[in-house]
């Protein structure tokens, strides 16, 4: 699963990563990204531009257009056949932009937080999904993050993480919507080992109340009962 993330780049950092992409002026920064809030994600229908969506997918036939947070992560594992994403995934395809995620490890009665983020210091691009609901002149663009099985780094924290692309050509792949559903699923493999770091952080991130930049100081772990 992928609950929290942060995403506080300046555009040049998005522009040297993603230089064909339009930005805009300003980026909102933000460290604690939490479910039914707006972020930045690129979609396979405008590839060229940064948009704002919320996370926590509406599907384009809900009732209410009502996001309830619960469909922030797809899994990989079928979404072909889900209601919520069979559309999604052949034709409404995304880049969710994060410079990390975090996620928790249960110790004894606790649930303690980690930040994740890529060892060489690049922006992550999880793959995600997107919709649009709309009723009159009123509408609902979300997203959802997808998720596989964790890589070597992660599987001692979650057995989920977030589906990163590594290299452009992958990344551009999931964009181009003449791509066949095999190609697209493809695509959604668990990330290589090492390229992952993290550490312990406060417990202030667990609420959503909470969002500075002391979010992402490193602090020691705690002392084992063995």
């Amino acid at each position: 699963m992928c609950g929290r993330y942060s995403f506080t780049a300046s555009k040049e950092k998005v522009k040297t990563q993603l230089p064909s992409v339009e930005t805009g002026d300003n980026l909102r920064a933000s460290y604690n990204i939490a479910p039914t809030q707006h972020a930045y994600i690129i979609t396979s229908e405008k590839p060229e531009k940064l948009q704002y969506f919320a996370w926590g997918l509406v599907p384009y036939w809900s009732r209410d257009g009502k996001n309830s947070g619960k469909l922030i992560n797809a899994r990989s594992e079928g979404i072909e056949v889900k209601p919520s994403f069979r559309v999604p995934i052949r034709k409404k395809r995304c880049v969710v932009l994060a410079d990390s995620f975090y996620e928790w490890r249960k110790i004894g009665k606790n649930k303690v937080p980690y930040r994740i983020f890529l060892k060489d210091g690049k922006l992550l691009e999880m793959a995600g999904i997107y919709d649009v609901w709309q009723q009159g002149d009123i509408g609902q663009r979300t997203f959802s993050v997808i998720t596989t099985s964790p890589n070597a780094e992660m599987s001692s924290l979650h057995s989920r993480m977030p589906v990163l692309f590594e290299n452009e050509d992958d990344r551009n792949l999931w964009l181009d919507n003449s791509l066949a559903l095999e190609e697209v699923l493809s695509l959604l493999k668990t990330p290589s080992d090492d390229i992952l770091k993290y550490y312990r952080v406060s417990e202030r991130v667990n609420s959503p109340k909470n969002n500075s930049s002391d979010l992402h100081q490193e602090l020691p772990e705690l002392p084992s009962l063995f």
